[in-house]
């Protein structure tokens, strides 16, 4: 069983750069072509980024916050930082000013990598506020006023290495398994995030059981990295993990561009979110219609093959004679081509963030292409459970990590105890004690089945929406900006599992009957009113324009007016007069639905 024999984040890429010694430990593209990054090259570029840290006074525990894409760069900043004794405090790159100003001042950041001019724009029009942030240290070459470049932080520290070229090291061996590593912060269900704090004992132990549930990569392998190092899903799985392995990373140019980076630097493994599986699947299905009747009878027969043959797969069976000839042809006539546009080398994808549907896993083993799911959250660095490469159950989420415990609690919430669970919540000690109870089992907030080990998820206890992107949704803080407007009465954000957010908006009929008369706009009714296109109009507008200083990600895309006000009678609210969420989405499952058909249409 491979270990990494780890104490601490730094112990993790010391060990690494020395054990492989590769020619291009990371990969990334520029002016249309492949560069390389050798672990010699990524090991002095730490040392002389995280000595050039102590030249700016970063001292032991200092926030360093992070706002970057995917690129070398992020993994240099993140790497000198640990190595520094700092604190890493990574920032989502579309985040909002408000929403970067409200991260460094809480987290009291005294350094902030940016990317770019757009991402430097961003912090000086906010700098002013957070009152503990120092220096901006920029990853790109172009000159932004009240910058510095990373190449002139690095000069810094070539300095000091030059005269001490142990220094870096040094300072990385004072670091403590049970110092924190790194602050997340996390949507919640109040407005404010909150900085979930993971320390090297965390993360070390989780990549641990990573490699133990996923034995098969090594230095010949090449990973695919393209969802935000800020999520820490990626990067467990994706930087630390694969980096602990000796797994080359490529970066991938944007989410964008992943299919045409699969194609030029075929992988062998990806980390993903169900949302690019979906899109794959809607490829391949939109290609085939496209295609003579014949091929599309091919299709259907390869797959029905691929998937009596997989179902043997996962039953741990021998396929007859009969079925592994015929799935060897569905593999020359079907199969290699899907595969091709992979990049033909893969070996298996991993799939967190959101709930993965059994068919898309299914279609996807059929085919040859195995996705193994797995479940946690960002309190749980992150991996509770996974699949693994021979033990695998579709529609769960797989088997408790060696070292981590499982439970279910009387009312169904999943519990989890271990090495994993964080430390807490930064300055948040009351939310830390609701999350992590007094014999340290951290309460999830999602319900669940244990069956043979297997964990599936039935159920959401909190309300945060995930949507097929993987992305975090508070709905509570953006519907009560919402209810402000003294058009709308209630809200209730839909999304979970879909590629948008959207919304069931209720009118307050008295205030949108007077401005439809002001307006000229008559109406027999009020499922009349509401569905003229003028009216719809004017409240998409407003919900856009109370919303334009949220995230890309948590805006309303599309809302349906609804012609009558919840109520206590039909079930919709509970005494306090709160609004069952799930009774509203089963009810008006029908307009959820044609939203999302009418937007996929458009």
């Amino acid at each position: 069983m491979p270990e990494t024999s780890a104490r601490t984040l730094c112990d993790l890429f010391y060990g690494a750069v020395q054990e492989f010694a590769k020619p291009d430990h990371l990969l990334y593209k520029k002016d249309g072509a492949w560069r390389k990054v050798s672990s010699a090259e990524l090991l002095r570029a730490v040392d002389e980024l995280s000595l050039g840290l102590r030249a700016l006074g970063v001292e032991r525990g200092d926030r360093v916050a992070i706002l970057a894409e995917n690129r070398p760069e992020w993994a240099l900043a993140d790497l000198a930082t640990l190595t520094a004794a700092a604190v890493d405090v990574p920032i989502y790159a579309t985040l909002t000013a408000a929403q970067v100003l409200y991260i460094l001042k809480d987290s009291q950041a005294s350094v902030v990598f940016v990317s770019s001019a757009a991402q430097a724009q961003k912090v000086a029009g906010v700098r002013a506020q957070a009152k503990a942030l120092v220096h901006v240290i920029r990853m790109d070459e172009e000159a932004v006023p009240g910058t510095l470049p990373l190449s002139e932080v690095r000069e810094k520290g070539r300095a000091a290495l030059a005269a001490d070229p142990a220094a870096a090291r040094t300072r990385a061996a004072t670091v403590s398994a049970d110092d924190v590593a790194t602050i997340i912060y996390t949507s919640g269900t109040t407005g404010d995030p909150k900085g979930v704090m993971l320390t090297h004992r965390n993360i070390v132990s989780n990549v641990e059981a990573a490699i133990a549930a996923f034995p098969v990569f090594g230095p010949r392998d090449l990973a695919l990295s393209f969802l935000p190092l800020c999520h820490i899903f990626e990067r467990m799985a994706g930087h630390y993990m694969m980096l602990s392995r000796g797994v080359t990373i490529a970066y991938a140019e944007s989410v964008e561009a992943v299919p045409a980076n699969m194609a030029e630097v075929r992988p062998t493994v990806m980390c993903s979110v169900p949302r690019l599986y979906e899109k794959m699947h809607a490829r391949i299905l939109e290609t085939v219609a496209a295609e003579p009747r014949l091929r599309q009878r091919v299709f259907r027969w390869a797959v029905g093959v691929g998937l009596q043959a997989f179902r043997h797969r996962v039953g741990k069976t021998r396929p007859p004679a009969r079925l592994r000839l015929q799935r060897a042809l569905a593999e020359r006539l079907v199969f290699a081509r899907i595969k091709k546009r992979v990049g033909g080398r893969l070996k298996l994808f991993v799939s967190g963030g959101a709930p993965l549907s059994r068919e898309i896993a299914e279609f996807f083993g059929a085919v040859g292409l195995l996705i193994l799911e797995g479940y946690g959250l960002t309190e749980t660095s992150p991996v509770i459970t996974v699949n693994r490469p021979g033990d695998f159950r579709p529609g769960t989420v797989g088997r408790p990590l060696d070292g981590v415990e499982v439970r279910i609690a009387p009312d169904g919430e999943i519990l989890t105890r271990g090495p994993h669970v964080m430390k807490g919540y930064f300055k948040k000690p009351e939310a830390t004690a609701e999350a992590i109870d007094k014999e340290g089992w951290f309460h999830t907030g999602d319900i669940g089945l244990l069956e043979d080990g297997f964990l599936t998820i039935t159920d959401r206890k909190k309300d945060i929406i995930v949507t097929s992107g993987g992305k975090n949704i508070a709905p509570q803080p953006i519907e009560g900006a919402l209810k402000r407007s003294p058009l709308i009465a209630e809200v209730v954000m839909i999304g979970n599992e879909r590629n948008f957010p959207a919304a069931l908006v209720v009118p307050k009929f008295d205030a949108l009957e007077k401005w439809a008369r002001e307006q000229g706009i008559s109406f027999a009714s009020r499922e009349a009113l509401v569905a003229d296109p003028r009216v719809v109009d004017h409240y998409d507008r407003t919900v856009k324009e109370l919303t334009k200083d949220n995230a890309q990600y948590e805006r309303i895309k599309k809302i349906t007016l609804l012609p009558r006000e919840f109520s206590i009678e039909t079930g919709e609210l509970t005494p306090k007069l709160s609004v069952k969420r799930r009774v509203v989405e089963q009810k008006y499952k029908d307009m959820i639905d044609r939203m999302y058909e009418s937007a996929a249409a458009g």
